[in-house]
């Protein structure tokens, strides 16, 4: 009952305000931002330009309780504290007014936050409801809108509803077309989101020149970081420009781990675009390019701290868990190859656990429509099994039934199932996992 009493007391201190404290506001701040938690945050980075929400025209209560609501739901990870930080949100935007930019940025911001919760809990369908809600308010900072539709786009990839992905990439670029400011330093960075984002589709579709046109330019421009920064380096990856690549993940993991708390509406990122997400897929990137590079001491350290830190955000069984296991064992098979030595063992148990965690269907599904998740990581693991076991007499059967499977299942249409499981092999294309979707490029 103390939580629940502390959360409505929470709530209500929000209901009392009626208009966006602005430049001449003497509202006090009801709240000290030193009695709550840690803020998980909504925010990419802070550039230093205009729309900053900690500036004069912020709302340091709503902000407060946005702070608060995110990190209470996270702390147990249980429905129970799920749904009491869906109430704060949900108070949050029931007080804010109806008129005014800046009032319609906050209810945005407050959506935002409410789909990442709604996300984590894998109530898709809601979460992009109330992501089209943010998509279609008129009035609101482009920055937010932007926000919402790289989640939406980031979210149909991750659905694997790729024609729906280019759509709303499609209208991002168009949005930010229409509302093209004379003089405005904070479009840039927003522009450059949202160039990413449709060259992210064009690069999870295969399409590397198209996505290449989306991207270029992009490596001059200040304001490419956070997730924009981490798809552009996905690209130079995805073509062997492993140098530069290696200098965007770590500009990426620089910048983030550098963010403290919300500083910019151009910034803000949810669902599989969040700040964490980001960071988290961008440290994964780079354990996956040391491994391509042939440096396998440092991607074993890169991607066992990647899978601690998977573990701790989404839980110690959950999918996401099982593509970073299945990159980890890619990783052993390319090392021992290299080496010519034998990490059967170290490879059987990392890929059974990832196809537990990706909830992987029986073999005897093959053949049969069945839809499955993460079907790209799902096929990689089975063919990475199916190889650790055709070499062992006695369960060659077994493996050739998993390589039939992968063959079948694979739709990667860039790189071949054997040229993704054999990276090591310096002809072969180099495939990139993006954590973020769960998608191979």
């Amino acid at each position: 009952m103390g939580t629940v009493f502390k959360l409505s007391r929470l709530a209500t201190t929000v209901s009392g305000i009626n208009r966006l404290p602005g430049p001449t506001s003497h509202e006090p701040c009801l709240l000290s931002a030193s009695t709550l938690p840690p803020p998980r945050r909504l925010v990419h980075d802070a550039n230093g330009n205009g729309n900053r929400i900690n500036g004069l025209n912020s709302n340091p209560v709503v902000l407060q309780m946005i702070n608060y609501a995110l990190s209470h739901a996270r702390s147990q990870k249980s429905d129970e504290s799920y749904s009491q930080g869906m109430l704060v949100l949900e108070q949050c935007l029931s007080t804010q007014p109806s008129d005014g930019q800046l009032a319609e940025s906050w209810r945005g911001i407050s959506l935002l936050a409410m789909s990442t919760l709604l996300y984590e809990r894998g109530n898709y369908v809601e979460a992009i409801e109330k992501l089209q809600k943010v998509e279609n308010f008129k009035n609101s900072i482009l920055g937010v809108r932007v926000a919402a539709m790289e989640a939406l786009a980031g979210l149909y990839l991750q659905l694997g509803q790729d024609d729906t992905s280019s759509v709303v990439a499609d209208k991002c670029l168009q949005l930010c077309e229409k509302h093209k400011p004379e003089n405005d330093k904070t479009y840039g960075a927003v522009n450059s989101r949202a160039n990413a984002v449709k060259g992210l589709v064009e690069l999870t579709h295969g399409n590397l020149e198209s996505a290449e046109s989306f991207f270029k330019g992009l490596q001059e421009e200040e304001g490419c970081t956070g997730s924009a920064a981490l798809s552009h380096g996905e690209y130079l990856h995805a073509t062997r420009n492993f140098l530069l690549a290696k200098k965007f993940y770590q500009k990426v993991i620089e910048v983030l781990a550098e963010q403290k708390d919300f500083s910019d509406m151009n910034t803000l990122g949810s669902c599989n675009m969040a700040l964490e997400e980001v960071a988290l897929a961008a440290t994964f990137a780079l354990g996956q390019l040391e491994a391509h590079m042939g440096n396998f001491g440092d991607a074993e350290e890169i991607l066992t701290r990647t899978l601690t830190k998977t573990e701790e955000l989404f839980g110690s069984h959950h999918p996401k868990v099982g593509v970073v296991l299945t990159c980890l064992a890619l990783m052993f098979r390319n090392k021992a190859m290299q080496e010519r030595s034998s990490a059967l063992l170290i490879q059987e148990g990392l890929y059974r656990r990832a196809l537990e965690f990706l909830k992987a269907p029986p073999l005897e599904s093959e053949g049969v429509e069945t839809k499955v998740d993460r079907t790209d990581i799902v096929a990689l693991a089975r063919g990475g099994y199916a190889e650790a076991l055709s070499v062992q007499q006695n369960r060659k059967d077994e493996g050739e039934r998993m390589k039939r499977w992968a063959a079948a299942a694979w739709r990667n249409r860039r790189v071949s199932l054997v040229e993704a499981l054999n990276f090591s092999e310096p002809s072969n294309k180099p495939l990139v996992i993006d954590a973020r979707t769960s998608r191979t490029m």
